[in-house]
């Protein structure tokens, strides 16, 4: 069986590499982050596989798939077609459902259109797409959006001084026109003083000609409330407009269900047909096993091809850990793991063969237990005659590997060199770092810190919890575990809050980040960068800005062009004119310290560290290595991180603070071991700077490391929500009842 064979790999940091990988094996691509894992797998082999197979599409709809470049490698032979499963949350519109992404509810709907009573047409009627569907008053979306005109108008304000506090219809800006040359209004009046009847025009007025207008006034022009024209400008339709005020709209905007249907999206007809006393928003509305539970208790010999495609699709979901999602969740508010999981779960379906399948971590957000799962899909996968590819980190995992390929033996500019390549039983006896991990034994937190009081918890009932009580310990390192969707999140990151209104959640958002926010912006490094520049030339430091005179003409110093596909997802390409550096050309010429700006912003944190020799840079810079993100760039766009990435970043902002109550959700996302032991380092200091840490996580190396351990489950959904264990470590592994327990047991003895 012949290899796909790679020859002189120089993708970014890769150092001219050749490898040969195995056909119809998992191979797993370990190192630390940073080290060209994926630069090999994702930037090399995934993208030619991927050119490849765009070249031999037709010319229409090749210029519509992403052009993708060739990677820097000398050839690479024997490529599979390749479906490429990565984190990218699915996003999409607020029309795009768990159901739709999944296919599901096309069989769903197929369903109710046979067997629901009455019947009410064909499956098409029952989407919620579909106008014949729909419900009237919400057009299908299941929410309506109005004014908060509390944050839209400044009553203390005439309109002249600005008292209409939105974009456009402020003094100065075109909109405002429509109300201050009307006729209706003495503009240099207090909102507050207005009468109802002027109240009424301002706000709610239809569209009409008004009668006394002034003479300004455009002929055909006519005039209309605040409310309706922000509803018809920026509510009714999706608008390039929309995206530019978005901030703005954010705060003016309330939405809520819709009065109509009670965001069930379907009219009264549709909703009308049932099979067992449930209508399709109804079975929408349930957990995914809760759904399959009830197709399993439907008989239908006439139908049964329809029910058993349905069960076999809902099986998938279950068996990939996602039972506790519904239907009529939104794709734009799952994470990158569970984008990730369903888009697995789209190609469990089909039936060819000789594909090959790259994976970007599947363990992300994942107990060991729902771990189990994925492997025997991925092994599935592999069994069906298909090459699979896996950039990983989590142990489990690699463990399935056929053939493993270790990178490093750093990160960035030191690493990009292959370490070992082999079975995953010789792994241990390798050098690298991942060899090292699993040559040596876990260690166990036998020595746990003392609680200095407690935060208590009464009564919780929010989703799936059922009447949680539970105390959590002051000055200690509290691990709180459980499978996904037993109720974790909800009982920390929304339950406590409400008791303890003192607590900081570091999650894995980053808020208002705009494409141009970048690492440097962040740490608020740029305006000394500049000026470096700027002193160094003797030019003026605007020019060392992508946001003012140093900006790319072609690009405005964003970098990328952005070709707005319409039917698919917006793609991005670097900017012909600048390269993707954001800076125009002629500001190369300028350096410090035998650099030039572009050069600055593609260096890595490692790599400024010894640029910058000075307490400014050390400090942050020096918290970011402490972190395991010494391999990020100084210019990388914040929009580009990953969740995991940009959590860390956020840590490092707390480091000099006590006497907090700090929770953090999964940090060790997107860790190798090697990083994570920095990081369980790095909470310690935390800690014993008196703040009280809790954390959220499924990493056994982080669990066997905690002070306190509660353990929420037994299942996710309606089988999870019960405080099953809390206690310490040594106390967790004599349990019997804990799952967690069983896996930290399993853990200690890794490398067998």
């Amino acid at each position: 069986m012949t290899d796909i064979i790679i020859k002189n790999a120089r993708q970014n940091n890769l150092k001219n590499i050749s490898v040969q990988i195995p056909k119809n094996r998992i191979t797993v691509f370990t190192g630390v982050s940073g080290s060209g894992k994926s630069s090999l797998v994702f930037e090399t082999i995934g993208a030619e596989a991927q050119r490849q197979f765009n070249e031999t599409q037709g010319s229409f709809i090749r210029n519509r798939l992403q052009h993708i470049g060739v990677p820097e490698v000398d050839r690479i032979d024997n490529l599979n077609v390749p479906i490429i499963i990565n984190q990218k949350r699915l996003g999409g519109s607020a029309r795009s459902t768990v159901g739709t992404a999944t296919d599901v509810y096309a069989s769903l709907r197929l369903l109710f259109s046979r067997m629901g009573k009455p019947f009410v047409g064909y499956s098409n009627v029952f989407s919620f797409n579909n106008p014949l569907g729909m419900c009237r008053e919400c057009e299908g979306l299941g929410f309506v959006q109005t004014v908060n005109i509390d944050n839209l108008i400044d009553k203390q304000k005439s309109l002249n001084e600005g008292a209409i506090m939105f974009p456009t219809f402020q003094p100065g800006g075109y909109r405002l026109l429509r109300y201050t040359l009307s006729g209706y209004f003495n503009n240099d009046k207090k909102l507050k003083d207005y009468t109802p009847e002027e109240w009424d025009i301002l706000l709610n007025a239809p569209e009409h000609k008004p009668k006394h207008p002034d003479k300004e006034w455009g002929k055909t022009v006519k005039y209309e409330g605040i409310i309706p024209r922000i509803e018809k400008a920026f509510l009714k339709k999706e608008s390039k407009e929309n995206i530019t005020r978005k901030e703005a709209l954010k705060n003016i905007i309330i939405t809520k269900p819709c009065p109509v249907c009670n965001g069930k999206r379907l009219n009264d007809k549709i909703l009308s047909c049932k099979i067992n006393d449930k209508n399709i928003a109804d079975c929408t509305a349930l957990s995914i096993d809760e759904l399959l539970e009830f197709v399993d208790s439907l008989e239908s010999k006439t139908f049964d091809v329809i029910l058993t495609e349905l069960k076999k699709k809902l099986q998938n979901i279950v068996n990939i850990g996602l039972q506790y999602l519904t239907l009529d969740r939104r794709t734009d508010t799952l994470s990158g793991g569970e984008s990730q999981r369903i888009k697995m779960v789209r190609n469990l379906g089909n039936n060819l063969t000789d594909l090959l399948y790259i994976f970007d971590e599947p363990s992300i957000g994942l107990h060991p237990k729902d771990l189990q799962n994925i492997s025997s899909i991925i092994k599935q996968i592999r069994d069906k005659g298909n090459t699979v590819l896996i950039v990983e980190h989590d142990p489990d995992l690699i463990k399935i590997a056929d053939w493993v390929i270790d990178m490093g033996p750093q990160s960035g500019r030191n690493g990009g060199e292959i370490i070992y390549e082999g079975t995953f039983d010789e792994l241990k006896n390798s050098k690298g770092k991942t060899g090292l991990y699993f040559a040596k034994t876990s260690k166990l937190n036998k020595k746990p810190r003392s609680a200095n009081g407690h935060l208590e918890i009464k009564n919780a009932n929010l989703h799936n919890l059922k009447n949680v009580s539970v105390k959590i310990p002051k000055n200690v390192m509290t691990i709180v575990t459980g499978v996904a969707g037993s109720g974790k999140s909800t009982l920390i990151n929304k339950v406590l809050p409400k008791f303890h209104r003192e607590i900081t959640i570091i999650d894995q958002s980053l808020s208002a980040m705009s494409i141009r926010s970048n690492l440097i912006t962040y740490l608020k490094l740029s305006d000394d960068i500049r000026k470096r520049f700027s002193m160094a030339n003797n030019v003026s430091d605007k020019l060392f800005s992508r946001n003012s005179e140093g900006a790319c003409e072609n690009c405005k110093g964003i970098g990328v062009e952005k070709i707005d596909l319409a039917f698919m997802d917006d793609i991005e390409q670097p900017c012909e004119v600048c390269g993707g550096s954001g800076f125009k050309p002629q500001v190369l010429k300028y350096y410090y310290n035998n650099k030039n700006i572009v050069e600055v912003m593609n260096m890595t944190v490692e790599e400024a560290i010894d640029f910058f020799p000075d307490n400014l840079y050390n400090r942050p810079l020096g918290m970011l290595l402490k972190l395991g993100l010494g391999y990020l760039t100084l210019g990388q766009r914040l929009d580009s991180f990953s969740g995991g990435e940009r959590q860390r970043l956020k840590l490092t902002k707390e480091l000099e603070h006590s006497n907090k109550i700090i929770v953090l959700d999964e940090p060790s996302t997107g860790l190798h071991p090697s990083d994570t032991e920095k990081l369980l380092g790095f909470m310690n200091d935390l800690v014993e700077n008196n703040n009280t840490l809790i954390v959220i996580e499924h990493n056994l190396d982080v669990i066997a490391q905690g002070d306190w351990i509660i353990d929420i489950g037994l299942g996710a959904g309606k089988y999870g929500g019960n405080v099953l264990f809390t206690g310490t470590v040594t106390d967790l592994l004599k349990d019997k009842v804990s799952v967690t327990a069983e896996y930290v047991r399993q853990h200690l003895h890794k490398g067998e």
